[in-house]
């Protein structure tokens, strides 16, 4: 190649590189929109975990909505007061404390407590077993055991039972919602901790199919509805539910006579030793 050929080739290329870093550089200057500098501060006082449970794909997206006005400033359920009072005065509004969102399973029914109809041989996933055969226990409303749930919670708030069911610490949770959006059966649900009173079951069987696959399942008696000033609690599906607007805040059973103990008050977790086993 000749050298003039090559010094020309050289300095084309050089000079179409200045002339698009010129552009470049224009184009940067003109079409720049500055930072909201309440975005990072604002950052700063979220947990930095990432987790989703405000709806958005993570802590600098929340962020970015709250000082747009397109989300509740106390919408991060992973953060505590302190923060959400931080974020208030950076943005300048008042903000009301929200509950404590925390994790609760409804569901009792164990590898001891429920019969079972096969021993399940299939993918070891709860979503898995939830589409071939339905797991193992022959309730098909009970928790199916593999623990995605405990694996999706970054908190290290769950654990699983030698009984083959999630315990959560509620000390822990932070309300992040992750465990109950991986449950296939719908059994994990997020309350307010001001909420007590729960009926630990979802079977919507009749009681003879009921009591008979599940020790633990509610047989939908009646006895605690009819324990209950009007309304508080109701009978739906065969399934005894508590009306939280009305009932639910305090710490003490309508009755002690539930026949299987799915009426029960929040305060520890699950335990781990079986009262009973089932047998089909």
């Amino acid at each position: 190649m000749d050298i003039n050929t090559l010094i020309i080739a050289i300095a084309s290329m050089g000079g179409l590189g200045l002339l698009f870093s010129a552009g470049l550089s224009l184009a940067e200057k003109k079409f720049y929109v500055e930072e909201d500098p309440r975005i990072e501060k604002i950052l700063n006082e979220l947990p930095g975990a990432n987790c989703g449970g405000c709806g958005y794909p993570g802590c600098a997206k929340f962020a970015e909505v709250v000082v747009a006005g397109e989300a509740e400033i106390n919408g991060c359920p992973v953060s505590d007061d302190e923060a959400r009072k931080a974020i208030g005065e950076i943005l300048g509004v008042d903000v009301d404390s929200g509950e404590k969102q925390i994790a609760r399973l409804m569901c009792q029914g164990g590898n001891y407590e429920t019969a079972k109809k096969a021993e399940y041989a299939g993918i070891k996933s709860c979503l898995g077993a939830s589409y071939f055969g339905g797991g193992e226990k022959m309730c098909e409303y009970a928790c199916l055991g593999f623990g995605e749930c405990v694996e999706a919670c970054t908190f290290d708030a769950m654990y699983m039972s030698e009984n083959g069911l999630p315990v959560i610490l509620d000390d822990k949770c932070t309300g992040c919602g992750k465990c109950a959006e991986v449950c296939p059966q719908d059994i994990i649900e997020m309350h307010p901790e001001s909420h007590k009173l729960f009926v630990f079951c979802k079977n919507l069987d009749g009681a003879k199919n009921a009591r008979k696959v599940c020790i633990k399942a509610c047989i939908a008696c009646g006895i605690c509805v009819r324990n209950v000033e009007e309304g508080e609690m109701e009978m739906k599906d065969n399934l005894a539910i508590v009306n939280y607007d009305i009932y639910g805040k305090e710490a003490k059973l309508p009755t002690d006579k539930c026949p299987t103990g799915c009426l029960a008050i929040i305060g520890k977790p699950i335990v781990d030793e079986p009262a009973e086993k089932v047998e089909a």
